[in-house]
């Protein structure tokens, strides 16, 4: 196996989903995102391992994504959270796979696509409660939902919406997240005098799940906290959260410069004296941002050592100093779980980004190593 893997603490994902429970109601169902390959962990493993752990439901962002998990063979509902093109319908009715609708167009399209294989398919109406994305009005949800009723194929199982500042304790951000669920929970209202029973009815993200128990309705979403993050440097500390992924490599060469001599691309970085420069293979082909050259440290055993020159396609050079310990072979942690070194939040805060980029980034060649399984 190659020296740079990503490290996936299992056993952290399951800690996460216990912590989430805490603050939910007994019936409350979750409802986990394994989109964008779980965040870079791996959808499937995160699956099975989120599923195990209580999870109800799955959520992804395309039909491929659903589809690679039902050919994995993963059975529980999953909802696809974006718009497929009409192309896709027919996987989503195939595999099973429960869409997002706002308007109707796109519920013609499914009913017909559904229609053609002589099935029927789940859908849940999906709300524009402020986020600007995607979902019908408020005021068209009763409406929408009514034209459930005259598609043959198609049933309403769920409605949703999303909150756009539930991470953001600033006055304005509170008052425009409760005005959301208020004019949420009144779309659901009016579905429900309408005579029509709305399914699940969900709302929650990650941020909703710390600060608003009246979102939990009958389903929450949490994505980054499942992963150990905090929504936004706002909520940190609100909940007892381990990083799941550890990026680690190894120490692949060692030698002595001389006071003066430059280090990698554009000579952006020259030695200040004699030092020893240890090179490990990970660089910003594997998901290391470049931005963090010369500035950023990984851990070798107990001590911290930076990076200097700028960070290449495969590789990154460390100062390990005038009388090194080091050697070659040893352990490098780029970022983890371990609480003193860094984490995917300290490289994001370094780059102005969230964890979720960081995560994201970790690309296919970087093999992923499972822990701590169930």
């Amino acid at each position: 196996m190659r020296a740079t893997k990503a490290i996936v603490h299992l056993d952290n994902v399951q800690s996460n989903l216990a912590e989430i429970c805490k603050k939910l109601g007994p019936k409350v169902k979750v409802c986990v995102p394994v989109k964008a390959d779980a965040y870079g962990h791996g959808a499937l493993r995160i699956a099975v391992t989120a599923l195990r752990a209580g999870a109800s439901h799955l959520a992804v962002a395309t039909a491929q994504e659903g589809v690679d998990l039902r050919e994995a063979g993963i059975v529980a509902p999953i909802l696809v959270l974006g718009i497929c093109l009409p192309d896709e319908t027919a996987d989503l009715v195939r595999y099973g796979i429960t869409p997002f609708i706002a308007d109707e167009d796109y519920l013609d399209e499914l009913d017909k696509a559904a229609a053609g294989q002589k099935k029927s398919i789940d859908a849940h109406l999906k709300i524009d409660s402020g986020m600007g994305r995607i979902g019908c009005r408020p005021e068209e949800a009763a409406s929408l939902a009514k034209s459930f009723a005259k598609r043959k194929n198609v049933r309403l199982a769920g409605v949703a919406t999303h909150l756009a500042v539930a991470d953001s304790l600033a006055e304005s951000d509170v008052a425009f997240t409760k005005n959301q669920i208020s004019r949420f929970s009144a779309a659901v209202d009016s579905i429900r005098a309408a005579g029509i029973d709305p399914g699940i009815v969900h709302a929650s993200n990650s941020a909703a799940i710390i600060r608003y128990p009246e979102a939990q309705f009958d389903m929450v979403r949490p994505g980054i906290i499942v992963y150990g993050y905090p929504p936004s440097a706002e909520l940190e500390g609100m909940m007892r959260l381990q990083p799941v992924m550890e990026l680690q490599t190894k120490v692949v060469h060692v030698k002595k410069v001389t006071a003066g001599t430059p280090i990698s691309y554009g000579r952006t970085w020259v030695a200040p004296e004699d030092t020893f420069i240890a090179t490990i293979p990970v660089g910003y082909g594997d998901g290391l941002p470049r931005r963090l050259s010369s500035g950023f440290s990984v851990r070798i055993g107990e001590e911290s050592f930076p990076i200097v020159g700028r960070i290449c396609m495969d590789q990154c050079m460390v100062n390990i100093g005038p009388d090194p310990w080091v050697q070659r072979w040893d352990t490098v942690t780029v970022f983890g779980p371990d609480p003193l070194g860094a984490s995917a939040k300290t490289l994001a805060d370094s780059l102005g980004t969230i964890s979720y980029e960081i995560t994201c980034g970790i690309n296919k060649r970087v093999p992923r190593v499972y822990v701590g399984d169930l």
